[in-house]
């Protein structure tokens, strides 16, 4: 850096040719003080220059989070308290009953420009209009016709759904409001259903009771359905299907989301052909995103300082809970039986009593045809400890995963008990799902503290 003051007409040129250019900058220091080292000023750098400027202009630096943002005038950022506000005072004359609606991102909009999104012409090649969040009137039955069940919650219901206009299939996810509250996956679905292996979002409506999360219908199935439905299925087949499911995992975590429900019933394929890369991982209603004490959305690289150590343990809690529940996908894929569960009729407290022993067989049946390196990544997959089980970056790096192609591609027969697998599988998340710790009622004598008691009292009768 030069120290010399900038010449007139300098900083004009400073970028000419294209070519990013230093700015001279002048360090004004008070009289009886050590004069400034210019090297000490590496910010001041015209973007492109220095170590940190040259990774922020080549896109290297991550951002803390990524922003929910859908079309021009979506305000789901901004709190409703300010956006539902009706304007004093509006350029668009005369104001009508709904003015309200004209307020978008802290400013006025004309109703010209309110209404230019809503006559836009839909297409199938422009699937649908904007992300209707907190600022549009249209109510779901005005733009989409409802269909037959798809799969019916606690809280919500799912059902097919088609587009009025363009006649296309969609699923749409009904959540009741007084159940629970949906702000947290649609912020979700809105950063990061962009992924090619989450559900995108297409449209969002709130009734005031219910609110309708519009999605891509999932034309495949279920994952594990069309696993089971194969008579043969090789490890190379699992090899990728685990790559491509762990690998959006691992991008959930770096960006602080956990998904905390990964049961076979939420990993979907987008259509028929039943391709690694059409894997969906959907339902992000127990999902969570790491936040703060203040609220705001922090990435794991951006917590040491900002977050209590518990949030921090909760958080790699929730996220270990992914990989078992990936680990228990896994051990069925390959054994063509789950591991804690021999079938539907088990009860929740024999299958939280196998779990919690920690004791699954790799052994015998299909086990004796599977290799040594399936099972070393099972094993760390479904280690008891939290702490000492496998993240999806070493899921990723495991040499059974980078070195699938090498994989033996035969497929072992396995037999036609697919209903069985199927209801033992839900046996199983149902018995996490629900599990209910009752206390056991003992007499007051029984309790430690009425035992250190009595013993503080026998020994001031002996003294």
């Amino acid at each position: 850096m030069v120290d010399e003051p900038m010449e007139e007409g300098e900083a004009d040129s400073c970028h000419d040719e294209g070519v990013v250019k230093e700015i001279p900058i002048t360090h004004h220091v008070k009289e009886g003080y050590e004069k400034a080292d210019p090297a000490q000023f590496e910010l001041l750098k015209v973007l492109g220059q220095g170590s940190f400027g040259k990774k922020l202009y080549k896109r290297e630096v991550q951002p803390p989070f990524k922003p929910a943002s859908g079309k021009p005038d979506d305000t789901f950022c901004f709190d409703p308290e300010f956006t539902a506000k009706t304007p004093k005072d509006s350029p668009g004359l005369p104001a009508s009953a709904n003015a309200h609606q004209l307020f978008k991102g802290f400013s006025f909009v004309a109703t010209s420009i309110a209404e230019e999104y809503k006559i836009t012409p839909i297409t199938s090649a422009n699937v649908l209009p904007i992300v209707q969040i907190n600022g549009n009137a249209a109510q779901f039955g005005e733009v989409y016709e409802l269909k037959e069940d798809i799969g019916v919650g606690s809280y919500s219901v799912c059902k097919r759904c088609i587009h009025a206009t363009t006649n296309m299939e969609f699923a749409v996810k009904i959540i009741d409001k007084s159940k629970r509250d949906p702000s947290e996956e649609i912020e979700i679905l809105m950063r990061y259903g962009q992924h090619p292996n989450i559900i995108t979002l297409k449209d969002v409506f709130d009734d005031g009771r219910y609110v309708y999360l519009v999605t891509d219908l999932m034309k495949g199935g279920e994952l594990l359905d069309r696993i089971l439905k194969q008579k043969c299925f090789s490890e190379r087949e699992a090899s990728d299907i685990l790559y491509v499911i762990s690998k959006t995992v691992d991008y959930l975590h770096c960006q602080g989301v956990v998904h905390r429900d990964l049961k076979p019933s939420n990993i979907l394929y987008m259509d028929e052909s039943a391709s690694a890369d059409s894997i969906r991982i959907c339902d992000f209603g127990f999902a969570k995103q790491l936040r703060g004490e203040n609220g705001l959305l922090l990435t794991p690289c951006y917590t040491a300082n900002f977050v209590a150590p518990e949030v921090l343990m909760q958080q790699g809690y929730d996220a270990a809970c992914d990989i078992w529940s990936l680990g228990v996908l896994f051990y069925t894929m390959l054994a063509g039986y789950t591991p804690f569960a021999n079938g539907p009729n088990d009860t929740p407290e024999e299958i939280l009593l196998r779990i919690g022993n920690g004791k699954f067989s790799l052994s015998g049946g299909n086990w004796d045809n599977i290799s040594d390196g399936a099972k070393d990544l099972l094993s760390h997959m479904l280690h008891m400890d939290p702490h000492q089980r496998y993240t999806a970056e070493q899921i990723l790096k495991h040499s059974w995963i980078t070195h699938r192609d090498q994989l033996p591609n035969d497929q072992p027969k396995r037999n036609d008990v697919s209903h069985v697998v199927k209801g033992a599988m839900v046996a199983t998340y149902s018995a996490l799902t629900h599990k209910t710790f009752q206390p056991v009622l003992e007499p007051v004598a029984a309790s430690s503290l009425a035992q250190r008691r009595s013993m503080k009292k026998r020994t001031s009768t002996g003294l």
